[in-house]
């Protein structure tokens, strides 16, 4: 079956949109004690007009088109069970409004709102495609609804596909627009292959749901289903008005694109502080000390696999590319932008045993490169040989031809806060030429197993825009709050609240070995300026007795202060008014409670301390060296021993380091 359009398409600059009335939402759901009048159509010399008065219900039962359309306060248009509504003027979606997110259908119902609308009218009634996700079911439209056969027209509201062609396997040089709410371009399922070629996608209007793809550009999902995007433009406007969703085992391939989503209105209704309940949630969590109301992607399911080459992706805030709400996931990016636009968000965000891959990057992000949650990443370069193992193992089908003119690139990381927050054990690699640049502290973990592993021999380096370099921290991360009688589960309006006093030491944790818990950084073959801190308070407070950071040199230089702390806030309590005081923290080194600092400083390396520093253990290969800045010498006590410095020696205790 191939369907061919060659009109032209709508204008990019969309009329505004109908204002909301949500009367005529429940004009259409609410049952009717009395049969509602019928609305009339009449023809004309102009062509055919449609007017549904007030208290009229027009019900069609066929895809109907018209010049002009007048739907009045309180009449609604309907369709029978297990059909669709979508209205197009023009060849663009528009109308479709969204009930409120507390009618128990997660806002999911779709009417078209009040108002006249002129121009080459279609009314397309197609099959109901109703997608559930937890406990809510939300009724998807969409203009191309592809599954294992082809498209399948009688789900497409073809009227919505300006330009270009249509086919059973790919669709290329099509534009989409919707100025409406919660509208889908195109939908592959059911074990479906498709390649959209040079697709714009433009869409003005909230969506719902990003954790199944609810008002998405295009969704690819269930196994077997494999979408590709090449040379594509997707710009959305909209609360999780998102551009790609991969989910439920799919492949889904961008290449050779530009993706970008821009915030919208956040409905009245929702709470101020938000809702962690993801069938609900439509804004980022503030705890993550970011605001935004749209991500650009998401990664979702079981051995879900996303990949993104030769592409810029961007959001205005909150993410540009996330996993979220899946497990054993792959995220993909191979010489790609990854950026944030409006001065706050993160480049990629890992959840559920995800292993990302960034080859030759470029992070332009305003806060994070990565929020870590249990996760294995990897920053390096885009070499011939990286690139072709994974064009294989992830069955990304990049061609002989595509993956030789591929350029060799580096990654450069810009965050204008942070590189890596971990909020769950997972590892980090930097290797290549790697550029690490941060606004403020490169790695922060919160009191969790985080582990950074960075080989400099090609050149990689980090540089702390603050002058620390690893932090590891109590976690400042507010609870969500249960709630009830309200449509969602939680609301997160917990607060953090700074510990006062001293740490009690605990009779348990051990503070001079490596525990399996600890935070760990290995560096190789790279000179490092800058600070290393472990805030821990321990002894129960956050349920852990202590924890410790671990670090290893190896022909390596490193000039700082290497030391337990006392960390604060600038504020002792932090609630979403605070947002952007999360992780952000002054130190003062202090002498180890329950905050272990083990240095191995492996052979070839050299750290000059440069301040007091306050550790657990001290281990110098033969050939290490322990010094002072020029002029300066450094002294080492041992449980209040003055003791030489030998290479080759390993120290425990209460070590201290000053510099006079």
């Amino acid at each position: 079956m191939t369907h061919t359009t060659s009109r032209q398409g709508p204008e990019l600059s969309y009329r505004t949109r109908p204002r909301a009335l949500l009367v005529a939402v429940a004009a259409a759901l609410a049952p009717t004690l009395a049969a509602p009048a019928v609305a009339q159509a009449a023809t004309t010399k102009a062509g055919k007009r449609i007017t549904v008065a007030s208290g009229e219900t027009l019900e069609l039962t066929e895809t109907t088109t018209a010049t002009r359309l007048t739907i009045a306060e309180g009449g609604a248009i309907t369709v029978p069970d297990g059909y669709s509504l979508s209205l197009t003027v023009n060849g663009v979606e528009t109308g479709s409004e969204l009930a409120l997110l507390t009618d128990g259908y997660g806002g999911a119902a779709t009417a078209i709102a009040a108002g006249t609308y002129r121009g080459t009218i279609v009314l397309t009634v197609a099959e109901a495609t109703e997608v559930a996700y937890s406990t809510l079911t939300f009724p998807f439209r969409q203009a191309i609804y592809v599954d294992a056969d082809g498209v399948d027209e009688a789900k497409s509201v073809p009227s919505d596909v300006s330009g270009g062609t249509v086919t059973d396997t790919g669709a290329s040089d099509i534009t989409l627009a919707s100025n409406g709410e919660a509208f889908n371009g195109v939908y592959v399922t059911g074990g479906g292959s498709y390649t959209l070629t040079n697709p714009k996608i433009l869409f003005d209007g909230n969506g719902r749901c990003d954790f199944i793809g609810y008002g998405a550009s295009v969704v690819g999902t269930g196994a077997g289903t494999t979408l590709v995007l090449d040379g594509a433009t997707i710009s959305n406007v909209g609360v999780v008005r998102t551009a790609v969703i991969a989910d439920a085992t799919a492949n889904v391939i961008v290449k050779n694109s530009t993706l970008h989503c821009a915030d919208g209105v956040v409905p009245d209704e929702y709470p101020t502080a938000g809702t962690g309940d993801t069938r609900y949630m439509i804004t980022v969590p503030w705890m993550l000390g970011l605001s935004g109301n749209v991500r650009t992607t998401n990664l979702l399911g079981a051995n879900t696999k996303a990949s993104y080459i030769n592409s810029t992706i961007s959001s205005e805030k909150w993410g540009a590319l996330s996993v979220d709400g899946g497990s054993y996931c792959t995220l993909t990016a191979i010489n790609s932008t990854i950026a944030n636009t409006g001065g706050q968000g993160y480049g990629s965000y890992a959840i559920g045993n995800v292993t990302e891959h960034f080859l030759g990057c470029t992070f332009d992000v305003g806060d994070y490169a990565l929020i870590h949650w249990g996760a294995s990443a990897h920053y390096g370069d885009s070499t011939a040989e990286a690139v072709a193992a994974l064009n294989e193992s992830l069955e990304i089908g990049l061609t002989s031809a595509e993956l030789a003119d591929l350029e060799v690139k580096s990654t450069v990381i810009d965050a204008g806060r942070f590189m890596v927050m971990w909020y769950a054990a997972g590892s980090v690699t930097i290797d290549g030429g790697t550029e690490v640049n941060t606004g403020e502290t490169t790695f922060v973990s919160k009191a969790v197993a985080g582990t950074v592993t960075v080989d400099g021999s090609d050149g990689a380096t980090i540089n702390p825009g603050n002058g620390v370099i690893f932090q590891l921290m109590d976690t400042d991360r507010p609870s969500s709050v249960s709630v009830s009688g309200k449509a969602w589960s939680t609301e997160t309006t917990g607060t953090y609240t700074e510990p006062t006093g001293s740490p009690t030491r605990s009779s348990s944790w051990v503070t001079t070995s490596s525990q399996s818990t600890d935070s760990k950084g290995t560096f190789s073959d790279i000179e490092l300026t800058g600070d290393f801190y472990n805030s821990v308070w321990g002894g129960g407070n956050g349920s852990i007795q202590g924890q410790n950071l671990s670090l290893s040199f190896t022909r390596s230089t490193v000039a700082g202060v290497i030391s337990a702390s006392t960390a604060k806030h600038a504020v002792s309590t932090i609630t979403s008014a605070e947002y952007r005081q999360i992780s952000e923290v002054t130190n003062t080194p202090s002498a180890v409670v329950n905050n272990g600092v083990l240095v191995t400083l492996g052979t070839g390396s050299t750290w000059t301390v440069t301040g007091t520093s306050y550790l657990s253990a001290l281990t110098l290969a033969s050939d290490a060296t322990v010094t002072a800045p020029s002029g300066k010498t450094v002294t080492l006590t041992v449980n209040g021993t003055t003791t030489t410095l030998k290479a080759g020696t390993t120290y425990t205790g209460a070590l201290t380091l000053t510099v006079s």
